[in-house]
Parts: C-alpha cells; sequence; structure tokens
C-alpha cells in the first residue's frame, strides 16, 4: 500500500472514529412521558417536533385520565410526568403557566368577582348571581374531576380545598364543560372552571361564553405571565433526579424559543430572560 493510500485510509478511520463518538454523545432512545390533564395537544406537537430534531429519540406519551403520572416515574414506567404539583423525590422543570378562567354564559352580566367571591360561589355560598350584581338566576356549578392538575390548583389558590359540593356537576374535558355553560339556561346560569388558552379559544371562536375578570384584572397571556391574574398553574416536567441525557434534552427543547413557540399555541410561555 502505498503513501497516499495510507493516508486516505487514515482520514477515513478518523472520520468514521469522530462520527461513532458524535453519535455516542447525542442523546437516544426511547423516552416515556405520561400525563393525564388537558396538555396532551401540547405535550404531542412538542414531542413530534422533537423527534424531527432528534431521530435517535422515539417518544412513547402514555396519557389516560386515571392514571397516577408521579408514581410511574418513580416506578420506571415512564420517564417524564407532566403535571402542576411538585413532588420532593422528583426533579421539577417548569415549562409553562396555564391561566385558570372563570368561565359563564355569555348572557350573564355579571361585570367581575374577587378572589373571595370565586370561592363563595365554589362552596355554594352565593347560590343566585343577583347577588354579585348579575341576573336573577340560580348558579349552577361545574366541578372539574378530582385528578386533573387544574382542581387542585384552583382549590389551593382559592383555600376551598375539599370545599367544593359533591352536588356540583362534574365534567371533564375542557371543550364538554364550555358547551355546557354555554348550553345552560334561565332559571339556571352555569359556572365553571378552565384552563385559559381552552376559555379563550372558544371566545374567539364565537361561542357563547365569557371570562369573569377577578380582582379587576382580565385573564389574559399578558397578565397571566406576570402574575397579576391571580388564578394560573404552573405546567411542569417531572423526572426524576438522577441524570437522564434524553430527558434533559427534551426539557431544554421545551424551554427553547422553538419550544416556547410551540406552547404558545395553548398556553402562557415562560419570560425567556427569566428561565435561563
Amino acid at each position: 500500500m502505498n503513501v497516499r493510500a495510507l493516508l486516505a485510509a487514515g482520514l477515513l478511520l478518523a472520520s468514521l472514529t469522530v462520527a461513532i463518538q458524535d453519535a455516542g454523545s447525542s442523546p437516544s432512545g426511547p423516552l416515556v412521558i405520561a400525563g393525564h390533564g388537558p396538555e396532551l395537544p401540547t405535550i404531542e406537537m412538542l414531542a413530534r417536533a422533537f423527534e424531527r430534531a432528534n431521530p435517535r429519540i422515539y417518544i412513547d406519551i402514555l396519557w389516560d385520565e386515571n392514571s397516577k403520572t408521579i408514581d410511574m416515574v418513580k416506578q420506571g414506567q415512564a420517564q417524564i410526568a407532566v403535571t402542576g404539583n411538585e413532588d420532593p423525590e422528583l426533579r421539577a422543570t417548569q415549562i409553562a403557566w396555564d391561566g385558570i378562567g372563570v368561565m359563564v354564559n355569555l348572557s350573564n352580566h355579571t361585570k367581575e368577582v374577587t378572589k373571595q367571591q370565586v370561592a363563595d360561589i365554589f362552596t355554594g355560598k352565593v347560590r343566585t348571581w343577583s347577588d354579585l350584581g348579575g341576573p336573577e338566576t340560580r348558579v349552577l356549578l361545574i366541578d372539574r374531576p378530582r385528578n386533573r392538575n387544574i382542581r387542585d390548583a384552583f382549590e389551593q389558590h382559592l383555600g376551598i380545598v375539599g370545599k367544593i359540593p359533591e352536588s356540583a356537576k362534574v365534567i371533564g374535558p375542557d371543550d364538554k364543560a364550555t358547551k355546557t355553560v354555554a348550553g345552560t339556561l334561565p332559571p339556571l346560569s352555569a359556572v365553571t372552571y378552565i384552563s385559559l388558552g381552552s376559555a379563550l379559544d372558544a371566545v374567539k371562536s364565537g361561542v357563547a361564553v365569557r371570562l369573569l375578570p377577578v380582582d379587576q384584572v382580565e385573564p389574559e397571556e399578558p397578565t397571566v405571565k406576570d402574575g397579576r391574574y391571580y388564578l394560573r398553574r404552573p405546567v411542569l416536567l417531572l423526572s426524576k433526579k438522577e441524570t437522564n441525557p434524553t430527558v434533559e434534552a427534551f426539557q431544554a427543547f421545551a424551554l427553547s424559543s422553538e419550544g416556547q413557540k410551540i406552547i404558545d399555541d395553548t398556553y402562557t410561555p415562560l419570560d425567556q430572560k427569566k428561565s435561563q
């Protein structure tokens, strides 16, 4: 073998070595994400975009409204749990804010409510909307399932954990809760609490619903982001504290400008300056 051939062989070997090292250093393998809340469409969009950018990773999404996602991570059945509550045994990475809107029928002319009045509504102390300057209609409570992240945050913010009457109608999906509020007519006037992204989409689409200002603050993305609108919850990715390159890569993607743009379709993205 002549010198030129030896050099060519050496260069080929070196390039293969670099390629193998690069492949070994990039995240790879399966990633299981578990959840049970309204975040599913957003997580699916994040997952597909992340897979396109990282073809060596396959994401499996397990979504069941009855699943215990935090336990799934602890037991190794999933690497990431999407939730709104932290757990001392797991690492929490916040990727967004979810405002919690107080939704009523469009015909309900109650101008605004205070935080205390919202608590009084959902504990049954306020029974007619006229008590709050609204119409002469009775309050029909629409509650959300007990295992939903939004319910935990709503009750905790208002100090009413376990105090929503069992007689309240329980509806899971946001779209069904919205349709019930829109379709409830006098002498009843329904009210529910709902993910702000879903609520704003319904309002923009012309559904016969509206959102009540709370403590004179409109429920909007800017007021949720800066905290002026009080009713909000974090959207968290929970994972084990041990180093996992694939998990960390997905978390970093969710916090990147591309990931936050995807999140902005449904939720309130984080302040990039504060999250860096």
